[in-house]
């Protein structure tokens, strides 16, 4: 039996997404400067201004290393220092990319964001898909029509109706944006009415 780091699905606990984990992207790491050998930080995620997870963060240059806390099955909670290695590769136009590499045993993938479990680990070793990749055809359009309303400042739900132009908006993206937006619900309340054909009300 391997220790912690042999297996591929134990890590994050078996949940489905990637929008249920904290996400480390080692970009917002370089642009931060938390890279840069010597660096020390506390990395935190916050939800509406409030903290809700952090992390220790001590980089080397070529690694670093990720202080938290984790447990199993709702035992105690251990100290975890697990080092992530780093990744350089040069971009087209000069200057350096880094990347990590997912400390799973037996992975190694190159990859930009890690995510939240007994270790930190890519997507494929948390056997995770993006939200999108789980969606229905009604999920997918109500996001897509939730997603401009967000930018509108609208209650969410095609149902509620649309909302005024939000202050300081120009009137050409306001338009552009409500067309966008009546078109994917033109299309939803098309598909709901198929469907209740079909079933025969």
């Amino acid at each position: 039996m391997g220790g912690q780091g042999s297996g591929r699905q134990w890590f994050c606990g078996a949940r489905r997404t990637t929008e249920d984990h904290h996400a480390l992207d080692v970009r917002k790491l370089q642009r931060d400067g938390v890279l840069a050998p010597g660096y020390t930080c506390n990395w935190v995620w916050s939800i509406n201004n409030r903290e809700v997870a952090s992390i220790g963060i001590r980089s080397t240059g070529t690694s670093v290393i990720l202080s938290y806390r984790s447990r199993r099955g709702g035992g105690e909670w251990q100290g975890v220092e697990c080092p992530v290695t780093i990744e350089w590769t040069p971009c087209h136009y000069g200057g350096q990319r880094a990347w990590f590499r997912c400390p799973v045993s037996g992975c190694g993938r190159r990859v930009a964001i890690l995510y939240s479990g007994g270790v930190f680990a890519c997507r494929h070793c948390c056997d995770l898909a993006y939200e999108s990749q789980r969606e229905s055809e009604p999920d997918r359009i109500a996001r897509k029509a939730d997603k401009i309303r967000r930018r509108l400042g609208w209650k969410p739900g095609i149902l509620n109706g649309n909302g005024w132009k939000p202050k300081g908006m120009r009137w050409q993206t306001f338009d552009r944006l409500r067309a966008e937006h009546d078109v994917i619900v033109s299309t939803a309340l098309e598909g709901i009415a198929r469907k209740w054909r079909l079933l025969g009300w």
